[in-house]
């Protein structure tokens, strides 16, 4: 009996250091938990949500506020919408009338604009030339296409004009410096020797 006893007391006492060690385990997981377990895939899911409506609110206030600014440049360009349907003849007349002023008016900033333009343009192409100049560095002008045919063409038929003799001897009528063979061509009533045969 002191052998069961002291095997039940052995037995005992492994299962208490197995149930110290669990429990240690067990408070181990549980500390690792509550550091890991901040986000869960409940609270993840919830901040995902609220960040997208947050989104989704600034999304929408920048299109109004986007939508407001356009309206208020359309109104500062273009005037505020006249009720052109419900107006007398004299109301209609003065619309017309400041609508014509006002296109005069920007007529003549676009002229002047473009003119601004056109002097800066001028401006800056003369400011990199002498920079280019000053530099040592030139821009290559741009060629024009040319057909290399058409030119070989030219300078042949030129030379052929040049090789015509013909072409430079005077005409002489006096039969005096004519050939002998031209004065005893046959003419055409005469027939020739093997025609008369």
């Amino acid at each position: 009996m002191a052998d069961d006893e002291a095997k039940k007391a052995k037995q005992a006492e492994i299962e208490r250091k197995r149930a110290e060690v669990r429990k240690r385990m067990e408070e181990a997981s549980r500390g690792k938990k509550a550091k890991k377990g901040f986000m869960t895939p409940d609270r993840k899911k919830k901040l995902r949500l609220l960040l997208r409506k947050k989104a989704a609110e600034e999304l929408k206030k920048e299109q109004e506020r986007k939508a407001a600014e356009r309206r208020r440049i359309i109104e500062e360009r273009c005037g505020k919408i006249c009720d052109v349907d419900n107006a007398s003849e004299e109301k209609l007349k003065k619309i017309c009338s400041d609508y014509h002023q006002r296109i005069g008016r920007l007529e003549d900033e676009k002229f002047d604009f473009e003119y601004i333009v056109k002097k800066k343009d001028f401006e800056i192409a003369d400011l990199n030339s002498q920079v280019n100049d000053l530099r040592g560095k030139f821009v290559k002008p741009t060629l024009k296409k040319v057909s290399k045919y058409e030119n070989k063409f030219a300078k042949l038929q030129k030379k052929a004009a040049e090789f015509n003799f013909r072409n430079q001897l005077k005409v002489v009528k006096k039969k005096e410096f004519t050939l002998e063979e031209e004065d005893k061509e046959p003419k055409k009533s005469e027939k020739a020797e093997w025609q008369k045969k």
